[in-house]
C-alpha cells in the first residue's frame, strides 16, 4: 500500500517515534511505500513531501520534535482547502493517510474520512487532553521536564524566602500542572477546570509560612483564570482555529499574591521547554506501540479511527468519539490535591 503520513499542531517528544514505527513494520512486514507530507495539513493542500523510508526513518528514535515539522493549519479556513487535499492525495495514489495529532488535528481527518479519505489517527499531545485515551505520548516527557524545574525551585525559593508562582502548559485541562504539582511537593496548584481561589492560595502559603517554612511554590495551568476574568492572554490574535495565545497567568498570579502576603513572589514560566528535548522511555515506548497499531489498523480496513490506550492495552476508537469532548481532570485527583494540603480549619 501507498500511505501518507503528517503530524500536525504543536510538536511534541515522541513523534518521530511514531512515525519510525509505523515506516519499520509497513516495510518490514506488509512492503509499503510512505509519503511524509511536511508542516502538518500545510504540506497536504501546498503538495510539500519528503520520502519516508528506512534510511530517513533510521536514527530518530530518541530525538524530540519532528522529521515532517508541523503547523497549526486548518483546512476547513483555507478556501478549496478540501478539494486541494482530495486533489494531492489522488496524485500521489495513497491507499491511506496517518495523521498525528491532537483534536484539532484530528478533526481535519474525520472531515477527510467523511470525503472519502481512509484516515487513521494518532493521538498527540502534552496536555493529556484528548479524550478516549487514557495516555497521550509526550505528556511523560513534559509532565517529567516540569517536575524537575519545580524540584530546582525549591532551593532557589528557600534560599530567599521567596514564593516562586511556576505557569507550566496546559490550555483547557490542567493535567500536566496537577502531576508535577503532586509530584514536586508544590503548596498550591491550579488548574482550569477550577477557577482560582486566591484566598486559599494566600492561606496555604501563610500556613506554610506561620510552620516554620518561609518560602513557597505554586503551580499554575496557564489556561487557569480568575473567577472575574478570563484566561491570561498574550495579545489578541488567534491561530487558525480560533485559539487565543496563552501567557502571562504565572506573572498575575504572583503580582496578587505579592500584594496580599507581604511575601516576596516571582513567576516562571516554562514556556516550550516543556514540549523540547528527547523524549523519556515511556513515551518512546507508548509511541512505538501507538505507531505499530495504527499501520495494522491501515491493513485491517478499519478507517475513520484513532489509536488509544486503555488501561495497558492499545485499542482504537471512532475519531468522532475522540473530539467529541475534552479530557478534563477528575474530581480523583483534586482530591489528592487538596488530600496532601493542609484543611481549611487547620491552625
Amino acid at each position: 500500500m501507498r500511505i501518507g503520513m503528517l503530524t500536525g499542531g504543536g510538536d511534541c517528544p515522541g513523534l518521530n517515534a511514531v512515525i519510525r514505527a509505523v515506516v519499520r513494520k509497513g516495510i518490514l512486514h506488509y512492503g509499503d511505500e510512505f509519503v511524509g507530507f511536511m508542516e502538518g495539513w500545510r504540506g497536504v493542500i501546498d503538495d510539500v513531501t519528503m520520502p519516508l523510508n528506512m534510511e530517513t526513518t533510521s536514527g530518530i528514535l530518541q530525538k524530540g520534535g519532528t522529521i515532517l515539522r508541523s503547523s497549526r493549519t486548518n483546512v476547513k479556513k483555507i478556501p478549496g482547502g478540501f478539494e486541494k487535499c482530495l486533489e494531492v492525495i489522488a496524485k500521489h495514489k495513497l491507499d491511506a493517510l496517518i495523521a498525528l495529532g491532537g483534536d484539532d488535528t484530528q478533526s481535519i481527518s474525520l472531515a477527510l474520512s467523511e470525503r472519502g479519505v481512509k484516515c487513521v489517527g494518532v493521538p498527540k499531545t502534552i496536555d493529556n487532553d484528548l479524550s478516549g485515551t487514557d495516555a497521550c505520548f509526550g505528556f511523560d516527557t513534559a509532565v517529567t521536564i516540569a517536575t524537575e524545574a519545580v524540584d530546582r525551585l525549591h532551593s532557589t525559593a528557600e534560599a530567599h524566602n521567596r514564593v516562586l508562582v511556576v505557569e507550566v502548559m496546559g490550555r483547557d485541562a490542567g493535567w500536566i500542572a496537577i502531576t508535577s504539582g503532586i509530584a514536586g511537593g508544590a503548596d498550591a496548584i491550579l488548574v482550569p477546570e477550577v477557577p482560582i481561589d486566591i484566598d486559599e492560595v494566600c492561606r496555604l502559603l501563610k500556613y506554610r509560612h506561620d510552620h516554620g517554612k518561609k518560602f513557597g511554590i505554586v503551580v499554575v495551568a496557564e489556561g487557569a483564570k480568575f473567577p472575574e476574568g478570563g484566561q491570561a492572554t498574550h495579545g489578541a490574535s488567534v491561530d487558525s482555529f480560533g485559539h487565543v495565545r496563552l501567557s502571562g497567568i504565572g506573572q498575575q498570579l504572583a503580582e496578587e499574591i505579592e500584594k496580599r502576603t507581604k511575601y516576596e513572589t516571582r513567576s516562571v514560566n516554562l514556556g516550550h521547554t516543556q514540549r523540547g528535548g528527547t523524549p523519556s522511555a515511556y513515551d518512546r515506548m507508548l509511541a512505538s506501540r501507538y505507531g505499530v497499531k495504527a499501520i495494522d489498523l491501515v491493513h485491517q480496513g478499519k478507517f475513520g479511527r484513532l489509536v488509544v490506550l486503555k488501561g495497558t492495552e492499545i485499542s482504537d476508537i471512532p475519531l468522532a468519539d475522540a473530539i467529541a469532548k475534552t479530557r478534563t481532570v477528575g474530581q480523583d485527583l483534586l482530591d489528592v490535591m487538596t488530600s496532601l494540603q493542609p484543611p481549611k480549619n487547620a491552625v
